[in-house]
């Protein structure tokens, strides 16, 4: 195959006495700016467009891909007085719509329909939020993929939108002040002219915009912190009388504050003043506030402060489990009980308890998967939340809090036969000893070494439960095995997975995933020649790592918009902020621990590579392409065996959120064609 010719100039740097060459670095600038490097990427997808529109089996992935995508999926809905808001995703749709009902079993009524945003389908519906009173709604709109967000007010009775308009949102949430006079979220300073795509994130603020008023008049709530790259989101309690504002060092935990919105004279107070844990509001019986919590407790506990205390201080109310994980993200105080999603070995399991700490009976669930997205409010009967598996498309359950009745509120029907589906958990041991979970998809009646699909993320305490993927759906329907590897990094087990995963632990993420390769292989599950692996984000450094460190173990990698430059992943957007992550190239320790994994620099020349299919697009300003692009520039300068390493550069796309769905599926029917072509998955027709 022969590449595009990429410039290569003497672009090198000494860190630590160490010289790092970086011949591919004109590549980081901004293709809308540089016109070589848009010719450059123009090349690249000439090359590879041909190339995956031409594989056996590709128009077959498209069409199923198609048809296990089309169907309705509804969120969990939030009620506001009466009107229930939710989102829906119908068939095909470019976007999710934000819909409202009259009652919960009302008619739905479009509010907002992104699709007719724009022709391409790019421009899309981002975070959301009712007015206390259900008569406004605030609404954030991400353009391209970007993170940037202009937010918008709608008027829902009449379905008018307001002149308000608030510029430079970005890593936002939406919070409406209980009178409905104005809405909290958080920006950053105005970029000069030019620098919006590859802004940092220094500055991040929270502010509140009065409806009626112009962006300019908006009141600063929480300044940003000096010399920290620091985020800070609002939120308030539903009984309208909280601000809480969180401050996160993406560590995993965050700093909270709060104000008391009922005072004459409302001032902020600092409740956690450190960044170390985990610290979730899950509600609030008026001056008392009920928290999950890792704080001294890597698996999750429940903790209260009551505010009208002279020296008010946090009290354990339900301890941590030694056998379970809380997921304070799955987990709310719902009428007059506290509901706790817990995790065993990366299934849930949802217990009710009252407001004194008892034990108040588990939740019933239609099978082992995921909960999530609770919506409901303390002293209110009628609570919603969504289960999902990897067998079991998202559902909303309506759930009678206090009966502990559960009944499906909203339930898709999917284009394949789930019947037909195994979902296998196995285990595993790496390196180290460390036991590890995997769980093994595939149809019942494939019981021999197959074709398999294998991918993990293993980073910022993120947990990667089960849940419905129709792209894993379309390569199992083929005869293939799909296999998740919940390795170290995330948060499966608690903070201490994380911990054991990150900064100078990392090499721990990539034996984690090597391990469940060879596992796979050694147990008769995937044939040594059939193993193909995809990731994304930090998900797309650890496949870039470990090609790095096992390129004879794959047939196949599919790196997807990663980061693949750890020596300088902190100098654009908010990469700033992962140093509390990874480590920072400029700490001497770090940078040669980074060094030794960074998927640029440690590609090995004369080792024979699998198949490469490097994606990014060309709008993310969260992981910059810079990272793909510099990456599969030194791919194809390298020695490292015959078989085609390629890069597909979308175009008005970001990092993932908000891409529209044709995009979507033509992406992945592109990865999956090529991961079939070079692991001897045979693609044929699915009635």
């Amino acid at each position: 195959m022969t590449y595009p010719q990429t410039r290569q100039d003497g672009t090198a740097e000494v860190h630590f006495g160490v010289t790092v060459a970086d011949p591919f670095r004109w590549l980081e600038n901004d293709p809308r700016r540089d016109a070589g490097v848009a010719r450059w990427i123009a090349a690249q997808n000439a090359l590879s467009a041909p190339y995956l529109e031409g594989l056996p089996g590709r128009d077959v992935f498209k069409r199923r891909l198609t048809a296990v995508f089309d169907h309705e999926t509804l969120t969990p809905p939030v009620e506001r007085d009466g009107r229930y808001f939710f989102t829906r995703t119908g068939g095909l749709d470019n976007q999710a719509q934000l819909l409202m009902r009259d009652g919960v079993d009302g008619a739905n009524r479009i509010l907002i329909d992104p699709n007719t945003w724009s022709d391409d389908g790019t421009v899309a519906l981002a975070e959301w939020a009712a007015s206390a009173d259900g008569a406004f709604v605030a609404f954030a709109m991400q353009d391209g993929g970007s993170d940037w967000r202009t937010v918008r007010v709608m008027d829902t009775s009449t379905g008018a939108m307001l002149d308000d308009a608030v510029e430079w949102a970005r890593f936002t949430t939406l919070a409406w002040h209980p009178d409905g006079s104005g809405f909290y979220y958080s920006r950053f300073p105005r970029p000069r002219t030019g620098a919006e795509f590859g802004a940092g994130v220094e500055g991040h603020a929270v502010y509140f915009h009065r409806l009626g008023t112009t962006q300019s008049e908006d009141r600063l709530v929480h300044a940003p912190t000096p010399g920290r790259a620091l985020l800070h989101n609002a939120d308030v309690t539903p009984d309208g009388r909280y601000l809480v504002v969180y401050t996160s060092a993406l560590t995993g935990g965050v700093g909270v504050t709060v104000t008391d919105l009922s005072s004459a004279d409302p001032a902020p107070r600092t409740i956690v003043d450190s960044y170390d844990d985990r610290w979730i509001l899950l509600g609030n019986v008026g001056t008392k506030l009920f928290f999950a919590t890792q704080n001294d407790a890597p698996r999750g506990r429940v903790m209260t402060m009551d505010l009208s205390e002279a020296r008010p201080g946090f009290a354990e109310l339900i301890p941590e489990r030694p056998d379970a994980v809380l997921r304070d993200g799955g987990s709310a105080m719902l009428g007059d009980r506290l509901f706790l999603s817990y995790t065993v070995d990366v299934q849930s399991q949802v217990e009710l308890y009252r407001l004194d700490g008892t034990f108040d009976g588990t939740v019933p669930l239609p099978g082992p998967g995921t909960t999530g997205i609770v919506r409901g409010r303390p002293g209110g009967n009628e609570a919603f939340f969504a289960f999902t598996s990897y067998d079991a498309p998202l559902t909303v359950l309506r759930l009678e809090v206090d009966a502990n009745r559960a009944t499906v509120w909203a339930e898709p029907q999917i284009a394949v036969d789930l019947d037909s589906i195994a979902v296998e958990p196995r285990f595993y041991t790496s390196k180290d000893g460390t036991r590890v979970p995997l769980f093994v998809v595939r149809r019942k009646d494939v019981s021999g070494p197959a074709p398999t699909m294998l991918t993990a993320y293993g980073g910022f305490g993120i947990s990667m439960v089960p849940h419905f993927s129709p792209a894993a759906m379309a390569w199992v329907e083929q005869g293939g095995v799909y296999a998740l590897a919940n390795i170290r990094g995330g948060g499966e087990y608690g903070q201490a997975w994380h911990q054991a995963g990150r900064r100078g632990s990392k090499q721990n993420v990539f034996d984690d995933f090597i391990a469940a390769a060879e596992f796979l292989i050694d147990q008769g599950i995937t044939p040594s020649d059939g193993l193909a692996i995809h990731g994304e984000s930090n998900g797309g450094l650890l496949i870039g790592a470990v090609v790095n460190q096992r390129p004879d173990l794959f047939a196949a990698a599919l790196p997807g918009v990663g980061v693949l430059d750890m020596l300088r992943f902190d100098r654009f957007t908010s990469g700033a902020t992962w140093a509390e992550e990874f480590g920072s190239p400029s700490v001497e320790d770090e940078f040669r621990t980074l060094l030794s994994y960074s998927p640029l620099h440690t590609i090995r020349e004369g080792a024979r590579y699998p198949a490469i299919l490097v994606t990014t697009a060309d709008t993310d300003n969260r992981v910059v392409p810079a990272h793909s692009f510099k990456y599969a520039a030194a791919l194809q300068a390298a020695d490292i065996g015959t078989r085609p390493r390629l890069l597909r550069v979308d175009t008005r796309a970001g990092h993932g959120a908000g891409k529209p769905t044709d995009m979507v599926i033509e992406e992945l029917a592109d990865m999956w064609a090529f991961a079939a072509r070079w692991t001897g998955l045979v693609v044929t027709d699915v009635d």
